[in-house]
């Protein structure tokens, strides 16, 4: 048995037990925030943990240490770990400031390259890159229709706009910020399914401006409907970053 908690412990190291950390204690946290576990219920024993999310005891605990600290669960001497609820607020103050930043740094920097992308993709695209555009902005819907993440195909559609540039340096630009270019930071907790799709909307219906004016050849339209968009996106960051503060102060 102590060589394979030792052995766990190097698999800990070798996969870094900080992400393992941040790992097991989202997982949790969903749990509780999304009802699977109310308040009084017992969570699974330290060891069920380590079971389930293949990690050591180490891992385990400071995944627990985190949730205690943010009011979700107690420890009980001898009986276990149990919920004391899953304040809505709780969701806002994990949203990591720092992250929330960084989505901001790199909104800043697309605007002024995909409003230019945009009215170059008016001008410039083919049949088939308007097809694909269009292909890109049906798959967004369908992913909320079917209240899936939209995250992915909206990256795909800021790609099909700047290969539709017929500058292969717009498509690099995207592709060196890898996904990093999509916010990464739910301004919606996913708990909230009605606030998370008409978010969605929102966006799928700013998306549809830019689509339309790319399909109409109207190069000064796609602009200003590429920058109402990521100014837009800007300004629902700049909030969150301003209410995290709010609620940290």
């Amino acid at each position: 048995m102590r060589g394979s908690g030792v052995a766990m412990q190097m698999k800990d190291r070798s996969k870094g037990s900080g992400s393992l950390v941040s790992q097991v204690g989202e997982s949790l946290r969903q749990a509780i925030l999304s009802g699977q576990y109310s308040a009084g219920d017992k969570l699974p024993s330290e060891h069920e943990l380590t079971e389930t999310h293949s990690v050591s005891r180490t891992v385990v605990r400071e995944a627990v240490a985190a949730l205690r600290s943010d009011g979700l669960v107690e420890v009980r001497q001898g009986a276990g770990i149990f919920v004391l609820g899953a304040d809505p607020a709780l969701s806002a103050r994990k949203v990591d400031k720092a992250r929330v930043a960084s989505d901001l740094e790199v909104l800043e920097i697309r605007t002024p390259v995909e409003i230019e992308a945009a009215g170059l993709a008016a001008l410039r695209r083919s049949p088939a890159q308007e097809e694909a555009i269009f292909e890109c902005h049906r798959k967004i819907l369908q992913c909320i229709e079917s209240d899936q993440s939209i995250r992915d195909a909206d990256l795909e559609l800021h790609a099909a706009i700047a290969e539709a540039t017929n500058n292969p340096l717009f498509r690099q630009f995207l592709e060196s910020q890898g996904s990093a270019i999509i916010p990464q930071s739910r301004l919606v907790p996913e708990s909230r399914t009605a606030e998370q799709t008409a978010y969605r909307k929102l966006i799928h219906k700013e998306h549809e401006a830019i689509v339309v004016a790319i399909s109409d050849r109207d190069d000064q339209a796609a602009r200003n409907a590429m920058r109402d968009h990521l100014v837009g996106s800007q300004a629902r960051y700049r909030n969150l970053l301003r209410d995290l503060r709010s609620f940290t102060s």
